[in-house]
């Protein structure tokens, strides 16, 4: 039976439901409103003007909170319960309904250059947490987006790549961690992966979207594709796709209306997905009433420092060498002491509203006129190496300790690639 919000529509407007109005928002038709939805995890990018998926288009100021490779290690739900609820109310008062997060793939590789993004290695974990990341969310009238369904473990040719994996480890690794959080949190969309798995695309795959994700596990949200991510509309639909993004100009309504009317596409599958959009809205509307509190930069900034704070992990410390003391010499050592890398490229590359500096960090807590600072090196391969290392083993040998700061250049930790 047609749901009453699309009862009277015609076939094309049932259609036009399912794709974008443009790259971040949906289309308001009849009686269905338009959803505006766009990239977290760890922050609202919610952009002005150009836009883009990559994170290259500038965005509004917002919290960046630590990406999940950090929140993860907290292994502290309610902490990331209070995350989730920031985000919503920063992405309330942006004016975002559904903020596309959170990322749940399982780290299978350490050269995955979305590694930042997602929780684990480990299934539980990552389910637990991420379920209480969408529950705190969602109770502000906010949606989630459960991404990116599924095996998406790799970016390198990820629009053409299959995950062939056996039925066992798929259930057991890669598919275990969304299930909990349908199951638990009850998002209000998951995002299909751009990726084959077992030779079929995600947003083409009958079994994955509509006997797994729906008939085993009661998904009732709605299923969105990742921007960019569907091959063949008409086939997406019948496999149980919802909504394509972005919008695409009107092509791939019109190629599922005539798929319709040919009878190569049955006219309950644009239905379903039709109704679903609708019930989104209708979720979509209510999140909209309820009570907003107005976001306090101050205390989600505090809250970002608190959670880094509580994911740092400490493998060993010998000669009871920390914590270090005022007083003792100190010499800071590489180029992120004052051009810190707190999160990876991409499409959740977030425009921090507050930013602080460890070697300034450092300095306001030491004693005057002892800690002493040497770059190192760069990441963009200017400067002397044999120079900078030169004056970083020089600064290092007169002080009594060394803090020395090395991760990865922004090139070597994004969306789009992995590292060699």
């Amino acid at each position: 039976m047609t749901s009453a919000p699309i009862a009277d529509l015609s076939t094309a407007e049932k259609a036009a439901l399912g794709s974008g109005a443009d790259f971040w928002t949906t289309k308001a038709i009849g009686p269905v409103g338009s959803v505006t939805m766009t990239d977290g995890p760890h922050g609202v990018r919610r952009q002005v003007g150009a836009t883009d998926h990559l994170g290259l288009a500038e965005s509004v100021p917002a919290t960046c909170f630590p990406p999940a490779v950090g929140l993860a290690q907290s292994w502290d739900a309610d902490l990331v319960r209070r995350v989730g609820v920031a985000l919503g109310r920063e992405a309330r008062a942006a004016g975002v309904d559904v903020l596309l997060g959170p990322g749940v793939n399982i780290k299978r590789d350490p050269r995955g250059g979305r590694n930042f993004e997602y929780y684990s290695e480990d299934p539980v974990l990552t389910g637990v947490l991420a379920a209480a990341w969408v529950a705190g969310l969602q109770s502000t009238g906010v949606g989630a987006s459960v991404k990116h369904f599924a095996a998406n473990n790799a970016e390198h040719d990820r629009m053409r790549s299959s995950s062939d994996v056996d039925a066992r480890p798929l259930r057991e690794i890669y598919l275990r961690a969304f299930a909990h959080i349908v199951r638990a949190a009850r998002p209000w969309t998951v995002m299909c992966s751009y990726n084959r798995i077992n030779g079929v695309y995600a947003a083409e795959n009958r079994w994955l979207l509509t006997e797994v994700l729906r008939g085993e596990w009661g998904f009732d949200g709605v299923v969105v594709s990742d921007w960019g991510a569907v091959a063949d509309r008409v086939r997406a639909v019948a496999a149980g796709l919802d909504l394509e993004m972005p919008g695409g100009g009107g092509d791939s309504d019109a190629r599922v209306v005539a798929a319709v009317e040919a009878g190569e596409l049955d006219p309950a599958d644009l239905d379903r997905a039709a109704a679903r959009m609708a019930a989104l809205a209708e979720r979509v509307a209510a999140g909209r009433e309820l009570s907003a509190e107005p976001v306090d930069v101050a205390a989600h900034h505090a809250l970002a420092r608190e959670v880094a704070g509580r994911c740092v992990v400490l493998l060993k410390n010998d000669g009871d060498i920390l914590p270090l003391s005022a007083g003792r010499s100190l010499a800071v050592v590489g180029e992120f002491a004052e051009a810190p890398r707190y999160q990876g490229g991409g499409s959740s590359h977030v425009n921090a509203t507050r930013l602080d500096i460890p070697l300034a960090e450092i300095r306001a807590l030491a004693a005057p006129g002892t800690v002493a600072y040497a770059r190192g090196f760069t990441t963009d391969g200017t400067g002397d190496a044999a120079a900078l290392r030169a004056e970083a083993v020089e600064t290092a040998a007169a002080a009594e300790v060394a803090v020395v700061f090395l991760g990865l250049a922004a090139s070597q930790e994004s969306e789009g690639c992995d590292r060699e």
